[in-house]
C-alpha cells in the first residue's frame, strides 16, 4: 500500500489523523504556556523563537482541521490538545520553577531563631517591629528562589506553626544574598570523580 492509499483509509482519517493534530495542539499550547511564563520573567530573547515554533505548529494543525471538516474525531482532537497542552503546560512551568518570590512571614512570636536559621541557611532577611490588629508583631522579609518557597515555609512551620506568611511573585531585584546551591550535575560529578579515586 502506498502513502496517498494509506491516507485516504478510514483508519488515517478517523485514528491517525486526530492523533496528530492531538499531539500538535498539546505541543503548540504547552510552548505557548511557557512562553508566556518566560515573559512574565522578563526572559525575553527565548520567548519570541517559541513564539514561533508555537504558532507554525497551530497552522500545520488548523490546515488539517480545514481539510478535513466533516470529521467530528479531528474537532475532538484539536479540543482535547488544547486542553492537554495547558496540563502539560503547568506542569512543566512548575518544573522549572524559574523565578523569585518573596515571603513576608508575620509574627508575634520572637523570631530571634527563626531568622538566625535562615541567615545560616544563607538566606537574605529584613525584619522590622511592626504593630498589628492584635499588638506587637515581627515582620520578615525573605527573598528566594521559586524552587527554594517550599523548604522556607517548612523553616517557618517548624520554628513558629501559628506564623503568618505570604508568598508572592516578583519580577526583578538588584541584588540579594542567595543560597548558594551545587547543581544536581556538580554534585553528580563530584561523586562520580571520588568513586574512580577510591
Amino acid at each position: 500500500m502506498d502513502t496517498a492509499s494509506f491516507i485516504d483509509t478510514p483508519f488515517f482519517t478517523w485514528g491517525i489523523l486526530p492523533l496528530l493534530i492531538f499531539l500538535a495542539r498539546v505541543c503548540d499550547v504547552t510552548i505557548g504556556t511557557v512562553r508566556i511564563m518566560l515573559l512574565t520573567k522578563g526572559r525575553n530573547i527565548l520567548a519570541p523563537m517559541l513564539g514561533f515554533i508555537e504558532v507554525l505548529i497551530w497552522l500545520l494543525a488548523i490546515r488539517q482541521i480545514f481539510n478535513n471538516l466533516t470529521n467530528v474525531a479531528c474537532y475532538l482532537a484539536f479540543a482535547g490538545g488544547f486542553a492537554m497542552g495547558n496540563y502539560v503546560g503547568m506542569l512543566i512551568e512548575e518544573r522549572l520553577a524559574i523565578g523569585l518570590d518573596v515571603i513576608r512571614i508575620i509574627t508575634k512570636k520572637d523570631a530571634g531563631e527563626l531568622i538566625n536559621f535562615l541567615k545560616a541557611e544563607g538566606y537574605g532577611v529584613t525584619s522590622i517591629d511592626a504593630c498589628g490588629t492584635t499588638g506587637k508583631v515581627n515582620v520578615i522579609f525573605t527573598i528566594v528562589k521559586r524552587r527554594e518557597v517550599a523548604k522556607v515555609v517548612e523553616i517557618i512551620k517548624k520554628f513558629n506553626p501559628k506564623a503568618f506568611y505570604s508568598v508572592e511573585e516578583i519580577r526583578a531585584v538588584s541584588e540579594g544574598i542567595f543560597p548558594l546551591r551545587e547543581s544536581n550535575f556538580k554534585r553528580s560529578l563530584q561523586s562520580f570523580r571520588k568513586g574512580k579515586e577510591e
